[in-house]
C-alpha cells in the first residue's frame, strides 16, 4: 500500500512526536513523547484501545484506557525503570494544563509504555527525569528522527542495534481518504530469526559472523498506532490486533520473555470531558471496510521496525557494550537488501 508523505506516525494529521536523548558513557536511554492532537487532550479525549500480545512489561495506564475506549493524555515511551518518572512528569504537565483535575473533576490517566534497555545503558541510575519528559512533549513536531534517538537511545532488535522506527500507509474508501501511522520501539527478536521482504537475512548473517552473542529474546516492542480513521474502540482495537502480522513478518515469534505490547488512537472522534445532557454521536466505518485497515496497519508495522533497524546508529553503553547496526554488517560482509 502506498504510504503517506513523511512515511510516519505524523502523517495522521494533528500527531506529533518529540524525543530527547541521553547519550553519556553509561547512559545511553532517553524518552519519546506521542502527541494524538495539539489541543488540550483532558479536554478533547480520544477514542483509544491497547492489545497485548505477550504480557511481560510494565506499561501504565491500558486497564482504565480500555475500560473507558479513551486517551487523555500524551503517550510517553521510556526505559522499564522511569515510568514512574515519566508518570509524575505527566501529572505535572496535565495538572498544569486542567487546574480542575483532582479539585472539581476526578484524576488523570497517564499512559506510559517501556523496553528494557539495560544492555546498553545503566538502568539502574534512572537517568530519566522529570524535565526530559517535559521536554520531549515540548519538542513534539511532524518531523522526527529514527533510530537510536529517545526512548530507543539503548535498545536492541534481533540482537542489533534497534530503536525509534515508523510508518504509515494511506487509505482509500469511498467516503474518504485516511491514514494509519505506526511508531515502534524495538528491543526484541535473536538475529537468526530476522527476515526482510521474506528472505532469511538474520539466518545468514548469523551464519557469516565469526563470533557468537548471546542470544536471548528478553526484551519488548512497544507498537504505537495512530488513526484518523473513524472508528469505535472495539474496531479501533481490532485493528491494532493486526499489527502482529508486521511484527510476525519481520521474524517475531512473540517469545515468553519479550512483552508485545500496542496501544492505537483515532483522531476522528473526540470525546468532551465535560459532560452534557444529550447522546453522544460516534462516526464509524462498516465492518466490510476494514480489511484494509488491518492490511495496512500490518504493512506499516513491518516497516517501522525495518526502519528502526535501518536508521540505527551504533552505540557504545554501559560496560563498553555493543551491538553493531544492521548496515554496519551488510556493509562488512557486502550484503544487500532488495
Amino acid at each position: 500500500m502506498e504510504p503517506g508523505e513523511k512515511n510516519a506516525i505524523t502523517d495522521v494529521e494533528g500527531v506529533t512526536v518529540g524525543h530527547v536523548t541521553l547519550n553519556d558513557g553509561q547512559v545511553q536511554t532517553g524518552v519519546t513523547a506521542i502527541l494524538p492532537h495539539q489541543g488540550n487532550l483532558f479536554q478533547q479525549k480520544v477514542i483509544a484501545s491497547s492489545y497485548i500480545l505477550n504480557g511481560f512489561g510494565k506499561t501504565m495506564g491500558t486497564i482504565q484506557l480500555d475500560e473507558l475506549g479513551n486517551l487523555e493524555t500524551p503517550i510517553i515511551l521510556t526505559n522499564t525503570l522511569s515510568i514512574g518518572t515519566a508518570a509524575d512528569a505527566v501529572f505535572d504537565y496535565m495538572l498544569e494544563q486542567n487546574h480542575e483535575i483532582g479539585d472539581t473533576t476526578g484524576t488523570v490517566n497517564p499512559i506510559i509504555g517501556e523496553c528494557n534497555d539495560m544492555f546498553l545503558n545503566d538502568i539502574r541510575g534512572r537517568h530519566v527525569q522529570r524535565h526530559h519528559v517535559h521536554e520531549a512533549i515540548a519538542n513534539a513536531s511532524t518531523t522526527f528522527e529514527e533510530g537510536s534517538v529517545g526512548a530507543g537511545r539503548g535498545m536492541l532488535c534481533y540482537s542489533l542495534k534497534g530503536g525509534i522506527g515508523t510508518s504509515s500507509r494511506k487509505i482509500e474508501l469511498q467516503h474518504g481518504s485516511y491514514t494509519i501511522g505506526v511508531l515502534v520501539v524495538t528491543n526484541f527478536g535473536i538475529l537468526r530469526d530476522l527476515q526482510v521482504n521474506g528472505k532469511k537475512i538474520g539466518k545468514t548473517l548469523k551464519e557469516t559472523l565469526l563470533h557468537t552473542w548471546e542470544e536471548k529474546d528478553k526484551g519488548s516492542v512497544m507498537v504505537i498506532v495512530a488513526t484518523d480513521l473513524p472508528v469505535s474502540e472495539r474496531q479501533l482495537q481490532r485493528i491494532i490486533k493486526r499489527a502482529s502480522t508486521g511484527l510476525a513478518r519481520t521474524g517475531s515469534i512473540i517469545t515468553t520473555g519479550s512483552g508485545e505490547i500496542i496501544i492505537g488512537f483515532s483522531t476522528a472522534n473526540k470525546v468532551d470531558h465535560q459532560y452534557a445532557p444529550q447522546t453522544q454521536t460516534l462516526e464509524t466505518i462498516h465492518e466490510e471496510e476494514i480489511d484494509t485497515a488491518f492490511r495496512a496497519v500490518g504493512e506499516a508495522t513491518e516497516e517501522a521496525v525495518l526502519n528502526s533497524l535501518v536508521s540505527a546508529t551504533h552505540v557504545i553503553g554501559r560496560d563498553g557494550n555493543e551491538r553493531p547496526t544492521l548496515m554496519d554488517l551488510l556493509q562488512k560482509f557486502s550484503m544487500k537488501i532488495t
